[in-house]
Protein backbone atom coordinates (compact mmCIF):
# COMPACT_ATOMS: atom_id res chain seq x y z
CA UNK A 1 0.00 0.00 0.00
CA UNK A 2 1.44 3.16 -0.80
CA UNK A 3 2.74 5.38 1.81
CA UNK A 4 0.19 8.42 3.06
CA UNK A 5 2.43 11.30 3.38
CA UNK A 6 -0.51 13.68 4.51
CA UNK A 7 -3.32 12.54 5.86
CA UNK A 8 -6.22 15.41 7.05
CA UNK A 9 -9.56 13.83 8.31
CA UNK A 10 -12.70 15.46 8.63
CA UNK A 11 -10.57 19.30 9.40
CA UNK A 12 -12.15 22.11 10.77
CA UNK A 13 -10.87 25.84 11.40
CA UNK A 14 -13.34 29.14 12.25
CA UNK A 15 -11.42 32.29 13.04
CA UNK A 16 -13.39 34.86 15.20
CA UNK A 17 -16.77 32.48 15.00
CA UNK A 18 -16.44 32.55 10.80
CA UNK A 19 -15.69 28.59 9.71
CA UNK A 20 -12.96 28.48 7.23
CA UNK A 21 -12.77 24.70 7.01
CA UNK A 22 -15.62 22.71 7.03
CA UNK A 23 -15.15 18.68 7.49
CA UNK A 24 -11.87 18.49 5.11
CA UNK A 25 -10.99 15.16 3.90
CA UNK A 26 -7.56 15.02 2.27
CA UNK A 27 -4.58 12.85 1.39
CA UNK A 28 -1.19 12.85 -0.43
CA UNK A 29 0.70 10.16 -1.39
CA UNK A 30 3.99 9.12 -1.66
CA UNK A 31 5.11 9.84 -5.39
CA UNK A 32 2.05 12.11 -6.00
CA UNK A 33 1.00 15.83 -6.82
CA UNK A 34 -1.89 17.15 -5.69
CA UNK A 35 -2.81 20.66 -6.78
CA UNK A 36 -5.23 22.20 -4.41
CA UNK A 37 -6.95 24.79 -6.61
CA UNK A 38 -10.08 27.49 -5.53
CA UNK A 39 -10.50 31.16 -5.28
CA UNK A 40 -9.17 33.53 -2.94
CA UNK A 41 -10.63 33.63 0.40
CA UNK A 42 -11.31 29.75 -0.33
CA UNK A 43 -9.14 28.45 2.59
CA UNK A 44 -5.97 27.02 0.80
CA UNK A 45 -3.36 28.66 2.79
CA UNK A 46 -5.34 27.59 5.98
CA UNK A 47 -5.74 24.13 4.87
CA UNK A 48 -2.09 24.22 4.73
CA UNK A 49 -1.03 26.07 7.59
CA UNK A 50 -3.07 23.83 10.10
CA UNK A 51 -1.38 20.90 8.00
CA UNK A 52 1.68 22.00 9.38
CA UNK A 53 0.56 23.12 13.02
CA UNK A 54 1.00 26.92 12.48
CA UNK A 55 -2.64 26.84 13.29
CA UNK A 56 -4.33 25.00 15.61
CA UNK A 57 -7.58 22.89 14.43
CA UNK A 58 -10.67 23.04 15.75
CA UNK A 59 -11.84 19.62 14.69
CA UNK A 60 -10.96 16.68 12.99
CA UNK A 61 -6.86 15.33 12.83
CA UNK A 62 -3.80 16.01 10.32
CA UNK A 63 -1.10 14.05 10.43
CA UNK A 64 2.47 15.08 8.30
CA UNK A 65 4.96 12.04 7.44
CA UNK A 66 2.59 10.11 10.61
CA UNK A 67 2.82 12.79 13.19
CA UNK A 68 0.76 15.56 14.30
CA UNK A 69 2.71 18.75 13.67
CA UNK A 70 5.14 20.91 14.41
CA UNK A 71 7.52 18.28 15.01
CA UNK A 72 11.21 19.50 14.27
CA UNK A 73 12.51 16.03 13.84
CA UNK A 74 10.80 15.95 10.42
CA UNK A 75 11.85 19.76 9.60
CA UNK A 76 14.45 17.74 7.22
CA UNK A 77 12.12 15.77 5.20
CA UNK A 78 9.63 18.58 4.47
CA UNK A 79 10.06 21.06 1.92
CA UNK A 80 7.51 23.93 2.91
CA UNK A 81 7.27 27.16 0.58
CA UNK A 82 5.04 30.00 1.99
CA UNK A 83 2.91 32.32 -0.13
CA UNK A 84 4.50 35.20 1.32
CA UNK A 85 8.34 34.96 1.54
CA UNK A 86 10.34 34.66 5.12
CA UNK A 87 13.96 35.42 3.83
CA UNK A 88 16.85 37.17 5.38
CA UNK A 89 17.36 40.03 3.23
CA UNK A 90 20.57 41.44 4.53
CA UNK A 91 22.26 38.18 3.85
CA UNK A 92 23.17 37.14 0.09
CA UNK A 93 20.59 34.13 -1.93
CA UNK A 94 23.88 31.47 -1.29
CA UNK A 95 23.50 32.83 2.59
CA UNK A 96 20.24 31.85 2.89
CA UNK A 97 20.72 28.81 1.33
CA UNK A 98 23.41 27.65 2.88
CA UNK A 99 21.54 28.82 6.47
CA UNK A 100 18.55 27.01 5.62
CA UNK A 101 20.05 23.94 4.45
CA UNK A 102 21.77 23.34 7.51
CA UNK A 103 18.74 23.88 8.99
CA UNK A 104 17.15 21.22 7.25
CA UNK A 105 19.98 18.51 8.27
CA UNK A 106 22.19 18.78 4.81
CA UNK A 107 25.54 17.79 5.52
CA UNK A 108 28.40 20.05 4.42
CA UNK A 109 29.70 17.45 2.27
CA UNK A 110 26.34 17.79 0.26
CA UNK A 111 25.82 21.62 0.65
CA UNK A 112 27.36 23.10 -2.00
CA UNK A 113 26.17 20.46 -4.58
CA UNK A 114 22.56 20.59 -3.01
CA UNK A 115 22.85 24.79 -3.25
CA UNK A 116 24.31 24.71 -7.28
CA UNK A 117 21.58 22.46 -8.19
CA UNK A 118 18.51 24.22 -6.60
CA UNK A 119 19.72 27.31 -7.29
CA UNK A 120 20.34 26.27 -11.33
CA UNK A 121 16.19 24.48 -10.93
CA UNK A 122 15.02 28.46 -10.27
CA UNK A 123 17.42 30.40 -12.74
CA UNK A 124 19.20 31.65 -9.98
CA UNK A 125 22.91 30.82 -10.16
CA UNK A 126 24.31 34.59 -11.30
CA UNK A 127 22.69 36.13 -8.61
CA UNK A 128 23.59 34.35 -5.79
CA UNK A 129 26.17 36.65 -4.81
CA UNK A 130 23.65 39.24 -4.21
CA UNK A 131 22.13 40.33 -1.02
CA UNK A 132 18.41 39.46 -0.85
CA UNK A 133 17.49 43.29 -0.56
CA UNK A 134 18.33 43.46 -3.76
CA UNK A 135 16.04 40.86 -5.29
CA UNK A 136 13.18 41.88 -7.60
CA UNK A 137 9.83 40.08 -5.83
CA UNK A 138 9.88 37.41 -8.84
CA UNK A 139 13.72 36.68 -7.42
CA UNK A 140 12.62 36.11 -4.04
CA UNK A 141 10.26 33.37 -5.13
CA UNK A 142 12.61 31.86 -6.57
CA UNK A 143 14.75 31.88 -4.25
CA UNK A 144 12.04 30.59 -1.96
CA UNK A 145 11.34 27.61 -4.23
CA UNK A 146 14.92 26.83 -4.11
CA UNK A 147 15.05 26.56 0.11
CA UNK A 148 12.15 23.94 0.14
CA UNK A 149 14.05 21.97 -2.88
CA UNK A 150 16.98 21.61 -0.61
CA UNK A 151 17.71 17.89 0.57
CA UNK A 152 15.82 15.10 -0.21
CA UNK A 153 12.26 16.01 1.22
CA UNK A 154 9.70 13.33 1.28
CA UNK A 155 7.04 15.91 1.12
CA UNK A 156 6.49 19.34 -0.43
CA UNK A 157 3.94 21.54 0.40
CA UNK A 158 4.21 24.26 -1.99
CA UNK A 159 1.69 27.44 -1.87
CA UNK A 160 1.28 29.59 -4.87
CA UNK A 161 5.02 28.70 -6.29
CA UNK A 162 4.84 29.91 -9.27
CA UNK A 163 3.58 33.34 -9.01
CA UNK A 164 5.19 35.85 -10.87
CA UNK A 165 7.28 33.76 -12.35
CA UNK A 166 7.88 33.26 -16.09
CA UNK A 167 6.44 30.44 -18.41
CA UNK A 168 9.56 28.76 -19.48
CA UNK A 169 10.94 29.03 -15.63
CA UNK A 170 7.83 27.47 -14.69
CA UNK A 171 8.15 24.31 -16.92
CA UNK A 172 11.45 23.90 -15.57
CA UNK A 173 9.83 23.73 -12.07
CA UNK A 174 7.19 21.53 -13.14
CA UNK A 175 10.00 19.25 -14.62
CA UNK A 176 11.47 19.17 -11.20
CA UNK A 177 8.47 18.43 -9.16
CA UNK A 178 7.80 15.46 -11.60
CA UNK A 179 11.32 14.26 -11.27
CA UNK A 180 10.73 14.73 -7.38
CA UNK A 181 7.37 13.07 -7.68
CA UNK A 182 9.14 9.75 -9.31
CA UNK A 183 11.23 9.25 -7.12
CA UNK A 184 9.00 8.76 -4.98
CA UNK A 185 8.26 12.28 -3.25
CA UNK A 186 4.42 13.66 -2.31
CA UNK A 187 3.67 17.01 -3.42
CA UNK A 188 0.87 19.51 -2.51
CA UNK A 189 0.61 22.65 -4.58
CA UNK A 190 -1.79 25.48 -4.83
CA UNK A 191 -2.14 27.12 -7.98
CA UNK A 192 -4.09 30.04 -9.33
CA UNK A 193 -3.10 28.62 -12.62
CA UNK A 194 -5.63 26.88 -13.77
CA UNK A 195 -3.08 24.95 -16.82
CA UNK A 196 -0.83 24.06 -13.88
CA UNK A 197 -3.51 22.31 -12.53
CA UNK A 198 -3.79 19.78 -15.49
CA UNK A 199 -0.09 18.88 -14.61
CA UNK A 200 -1.11 17.54 -11.58
CA UNK A 201 -2.08 13.72 -10.72
CA UNK A 202 -5.00 14.95 -8.56
CA UNK A 203 -7.07 17.92 -8.26
CA UNK A 204 -8.20 18.34 -5.39
CA UNK A 205 -11.26 21.59 -5.63
CA UNK A 206 -11.79 24.22 -2.63
CA UNK A 207 -14.99 26.06 -2.34
CA UNK A 208 -16.64 27.82 0.34
CA UNK A 209 -13.84 25.66 2.89
CA UNK A 210 -15.32 22.77 1.78
CA UNK A 211 -12.99 19.70 -1.14
CA UNK A 212 -16.49 20.04 -3.50
CA UNK A 213 -14.30 17.74 -6.00
CA UNK A 214 -11.34 14.90 -6.13
CA UNK A 215 -9.80 13.40 -9.03
CA UNK A 216 -7.67 12.66 -12.18
CA UNK A 217 -7.99 15.80 -14.24
CA UNK A 218 -9.20 13.99 -16.86
CA UNK A 219 -11.94 12.55 -14.12
CA UNK A 220 -13.17 15.51 -12.99
CA UNK A 221 -13.45 16.64 -16.58
CA UNK A 222 -15.41 14.79 -17.78
CA UNK A 223 -17.30 14.33 -14.84
CA UNK A 224 -18.35 18.19 -14.63
CA UNK A 225 -18.66 17.09 -18.79
CA UNK A 226 -16.30 20.50 -19.79
CA UNK A 227 -13.21 21.03 -21.51
CA UNK A 228 -10.53 21.63 -19.05
CA UNK A 229 -9.77 22.44 -15.27
CA UNK A 230 -10.51 25.84 -15.27
CA UNK A 231 -14.02 25.06 -16.85
CA UNK A 232 -14.32 22.46 -13.90
CA UNK A 233 -13.30 25.67 -11.44
CA UNK A 234 -15.73 27.86 -12.77
CA UNK A 235 -18.90 25.01 -13.36
CA UNK A 236 -18.30 23.92 -9.46
CA UNK A 237 -18.53 27.90 -8.81
CA UNK A 238 -21.69 28.24 -10.67
CA UNK A 239 -20.05 30.93 -12.91
CA UNK A 240 -20.79 28.58 -16.45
Amino acid sequence: MTEKLLALNHLVKSFDGQRVLQDVDLDVLAGQIVGLIGPSGSGKSTVIKTALGMEVADGGTAKVLGATMPNRKLLGDIGYMAQNDALYEALTGQENLAFFGTMKGVSKAELGAEIAHVAKVVDLTVDLKRRVSGYSGGMKRRLSLAIALLGTPKLMILDEPTVGIDPALRRQIWAELGKLRDNGCGVLITTHVMDEAELVDEVALLLAGKIMAFGTPQALKTDYQVATIEDVFLKAEGVA
